[in-house]
């Protein structure tokens, strides 16, 4: 467990609390904090005043019931107040918010706010692990999760840490994987009745996927559910002797989770290696793969694989959106993915059922469509030694920034790119630390990326609206709607925008200054709304005056 700092540092020396070597916890509050998020508020759908988990509520829509803000009034939107996070230039978390207080991640730093003014509460810090690879060595960390009194994060090193959402103090620690440098953490923990649910980075680097279960109140270890299946189980074919070990297929989104029938939903990272020359023969499970599982057991109940023996690098971790809808004349629980191989795919989410999947980039040559059983028609382009065009590229149609969807509009918004790239095959042995990418990728010339906002129906073969983003096509900002008939998104062009969400006309926007690498939320104090997203290494949050 680690070492807490004695000291207690008040708001003008904050930059000053550094005599931790460990780690340290800054508290302002006069008074303890009154925090008890209860577990039926995590159930509850949409996100109401309080968004009190990563996408606002299980079903991953990022829709809020909030309307004080409209399409008549967004133009007024004033910045409130802003918060500075040091440790990293690129924050990409979503701040949650409970009662009157937001809470946000940079780096391994945890932070607890006054929600209506941005004022700091309490800070705890540890310092970042050195010897890191690939994205973990960035020390990205994509927020927290919430249950009765406790905030849980992870850290870069994979570490599961229980805080007192009263004061910043740890109450435990829990190291979830054997310390092997390759695996490392990015994503916000997911808590689902009385477990945290916790998954890597990594896929690219040479390690065993997982998703992992902790008790909310003791940090046990609850369950583990492997996403390489080991010799003699289903799926092994595609992984000779040890190379299960190695392949990927990691879990580094939370996911969503829907309560009837208690399953939660997750996508997989790509394979690993990642283009490779070295076999890794079959469909690779199970990797690129939506993974539906019992959070209490951890089993598999269903999967299904977007991209079998995926060659790219698209990952299929974008956000599982949950939607209950009417679909070809029929009533169905749907599961709905805008994935990074540039197809936007509907399955029932009972059953894991392909129902459709509909292509959403102009730029796509690694497949000529999807066929009736979900999967792709290829078209043979693979990477080779010399440089192959693929679209696609490297950072796919789309990405882990979230999308949202709006029951009002019944529409589905999610940023994509256009980009295509060379990708080259080389043999790699596996080394410790390094990565494991068997590849490398450099610029097409004459290509050039470009985000562009869609809505999509969810029967619709083509987007109902295209808003075309001004940029180098190298944001990561993602979207939320609201019933105030909004979506707000990170632009392209470091703005921070409100658009009609019916018809995508552009109503608003506020330049911060800073590339957007997050997704908005929304949360009322006193009945106040405010919209808030992060930005470079800031926090904003908007208010009407």
């Amino acid at each position: 467990m680690a070492y807490l700092c004695p000291i207690l540092c008040f708001l003008p020396l904050l930059s000053l609390c550094t005599v931790c070597l460990s780690a340290q916890t800054v508290n302002h509050a006069s008074s303890a904090i009154a925090i008890d998020v209860q577990p039926a508020e995590l159930l509850a759908k949409p996100a109401q005043s309080n968004w009190p988990s990563y996408n606002g509520d299980y079903t991953g829509r990022r829709y809020s019931t909030l309307q004080e803000i409209t399409t008549k009034n967004v133009g007024n939107l004033r910045a409130q107040w802003v918060f500075h996070a040091p440790n990293s230039n690129s924050l990409e978390v979503t701040p949650l918010v409970a009662d009157g207080i937001m809470f946000i991640t940079s780096a391994n730093d945890a932070y607890a706010l006054d929600a209506q003014t941005g004022r700091a509460l309490w800070r705890y810090s540890r310092p970042v692990t050195e010897g890191l690879i690939d994205d973990a060595a960035q020390h990205h960390n994509r927020g927290v999760g919430l249950w009765h009194s406790r905030v849980y994060m992870e850290t870069d090193n994979a570490h599961l840490l229980c805080l007192d959402a009263r004061s910043g103090h740890l109450l435990w620690d829990v190291a979830y994987t054997d310390g092997n440098k390759n695996y490392a953490a990015t994503s916000a923990p997911m808590v689902v009745k009385d477990k945290v649910l916790v998954g890597t980075s990594g896929g690219d680097d040479g390690v065993r996927g997982f998703v992992a279960a902790y008790d909310a109140e003791s940090g046990k270890h609850a369950s583990r559910s492997w996403t390489m299946p080991a010799p003699g189980e289903f799926g092994s074919s595609s992984w000779p002797g040890e190379s299960y070990n190695l392949g990927g297929g990691t879990r580094w989104m939370p996911g969503t989770f829907d309560p009837h029938p208690n399953t939660l939903f997750g996508g997989t990272s790509t394979p690993a290696p990642g283009f490779p020359r070295a076999p890794r023969p079959g469909d690779d499970l199970y990797t690129d793969c939506l993974m539906a599982l019992d959070p209490d057991t951890g089993k598999l109940k269903w999967f299904f694989q977007f991209t079998p023996h995926e060659l790219f690098d698209y990952d299929a971790t974008e956000t599982p959106v949950l939607v209950d809808a009417m679909f070809h004349g029929q009533p169905r629980k749907l599961v709905v993915q805008a994935n990074r191989n540039g197809f936007l795919y509907v399955l029932d989410r009972t059953d894991g059922k392909f129902l459709s999947a509909t292509r959403f980039v102009e730029k796509l040559n690694w497949a000529s469509g999807i066929d009736p059983h979900g999967r792709p028609v290829r078209t043979g382009i693979k990477p080779s030694s010399q440089g192959t065009r693929i679209c696609p590229g490297f950072a796919g149609a789309t990405n882990w920034y979230a999308p949202s969807f709006n029951p009002s509009t019944a529409l589905f918004y999610f940023l994509a790119s256009e980009n295509c790239d060379l990708f080259l095959a080389k043999s790699q042995e596996f080394k410790p630390g390094k990565t494991y990418y068997s590849t490398g990728v450099r610029h097409s010339e004459g290509d050039y990326a470009q985000k562009i906002l869609l809505a999509f129906a969810l029967e619709g073969d083509k987007p109902g609206w295209r808003y075309v983003q001004t940029g180098p096509g190298h944001s990561s900002g993602g979207t939320m709607s609201t019933s105030g008939g909004l979506v707000f998104f990170g632009d392209d062009a470091q703005s921070f925008e409100a658009i009609d969400a019916s018809s995508g006309k552009p109503l608003w926007h506020f330049n911060t200054g800073q590339t957007i690498s997050a997704s908005p939320m929304s949360y009322a104090v006193d009945g106040k709304q405010y919209v808030a997203i992060a930005a470079g290494s800031d926090i904003f949050s908007f208010a009407l005056p």
